[in-house]
């Protein structure tokens, strides 16, 4: 692997031993995956920001690190909302080190974002080269976009943080972004919304595990496309899918997709994943909620009262932007919650069942949460959450 003179420098410890440290984990995993040299960054996402997920070993590395990122970079969503964490029922304790997780990542120069969304915040472009490393970010960078990034492991996005640099392989190739297999999707005349997608990508991230589908049959649109990316990215290790017609790399390149295997996907398939059940707890937003998303919540809860908890989870800056929709969600008795999501905060570990809009929750919330999970679209959680009559599911 050829390295540049700055960058042996730096692996000499010439500019520091966390540095050193870095470039080891980045020259390592070129090696592994045969990179012939690190390309700079134009962006890092850094996951392993939870106190639930990290735990105190993770928090001691943390501060055992002594550099400053040169890219920039944001931060995943932690285990609490910084400021109202005392709303959600967070203990004290776990309070307190969530704190100093955030503050260990704030000392290194990371942005406290906090967000499964980093580019509802932050312009990116297509071919750029980043150092994602949150599933669903990274497969809406990958696929929406057209951008570049691997799905790193939390120490290695902290190391391309540190140093500005990942080792060039896997996404980062174009060669390696092309279509592995067919996804027929027939919806028949049915209208699909945006848990439909979800359900999609719940199905067919067990079938492709890390290969890149492309599909056909659908017209999905960016809220749409992201639902179904982290759902394949959570039931599976999609990184990378294209939709024909759609994503910016199906409309550029054609693909030659004779020979691939291919499956299709029928309405029953996806309505199948919608399963009626009790529910404690509604939570919307995973990954974190759009702006039209929060309108849509917003319109379905108007003059309406939540009768069970309803969470809703978005970045800071996206609900800094939309305070009257807040405001109008959160008349209804529900709570919009930043810097955390239902998945990595222990709030919602006291209830039982959670319903859920995601495919990516549907398949988190059992693990992270020990609850049962259901799922059903943004309207069937609302009514759901307000005691409103209900329709067929997966139809609301």
């Amino acid at each position: 692997m050829f390295l540049t003179s700055e960058e042996e420098r730096i692996l000499a410890g010439e500019e520091g031993e966390t540095r050193r440290k870095m470039m080891e984990i980045l020259v390592a995993l070129g090696k592994v995956f045969g990179a012939e040299r690190m390309i700079p960054v134009r962006s890092v996402q850094v996951s392993g920001a939870s106190y639930k997920t990290i735990g105190e070993y993770g928090l001691s590395w943390l501060r055992s690190l002594d550099a400053s990122v040169a890219a920039p970079t944001t931060l995943n969503p932690v285990g609490m909302d910084r400021t109202r964490w005392k709303e959600m029922g967070i203990d004290p304790a776990f309070a307190a080190k969530q704190v100093e997780v955030i503050e260990a990542y704030q000392r290194l120069g990371v942005r406290l974002e906090c967000t499964c969304t980093p580019y509802y915040l932050h312009l990116i472009r297509y071919g750029d080269h980043l150092a994602w490393s949150e599933s669903s970010a990274v497969a809406y960078a990958n696929s929406v976009v057209g951008a570049r990034t691997n799905r790193e492991g939390g120490p290695s996005a902290l190391a391309a943080a540190i140093v500005g640099k990942t080792p060039e392989y896997g996404l980062h190739l174009v060669a390696a972004r092309a279509p592995q297999l067919v996804i027929q999707v027939n919806p028949g005349e049915h209208e699909m919304e945006t848990a439909h997608y979800g359900a999609l990508g719940y199905r067919v991230g067990a079938i492709a595990g890390n290969r890149i589908p492309i599909f056909s049959g659908i017209r999905p649109n960016r809220d749409q496309l992201k639902a179904l990316g982290a759902a394949m990215a959570a039931s599976g290790a999609v990184a990378l899918f294209h939709v024909e017609g759609i994503t910016p790399e199906a409309r550029i390149f054609t693909y030659d997709t004779r020979g691939l295997e291919s499956f299709p996907v029928e309405w029953n398939d996806i309505l199948d994943v919608f399963k009626d059940a009790p529910v404690d707890a509604v939570a919307l937003g995973c990954p974190h909620c759009s702006e039209q998303e929060l309108a849509r919540i917003a319109a379905l809860l108007e003059g309406k009262t939540v009768r069970i908890p309803l969470y809703v989870f978005a970045a800071h800056g996206v609900i800094e932007k939309q305070k009257p929709l807040v405001e109008a969600i959160e008349k209804s008795g529900a709570r919009v919650f930043a810097d955390t999501c239902m998945v990595v905060s222990p709030a919602m570990e006291r209830f039982g069942t959670i319903m859920v809009n995601s495919g990516k929750a549907f398949s988190y919330v059992p693990n992270m949460c020990g609850a049962a999970v259901r799922l059903g679209t943004t309207g069937e959680c609302i009514q759901v959450a307000t005691g409103a009559p209900g329709k067929e599911k997966g139809l609301g």
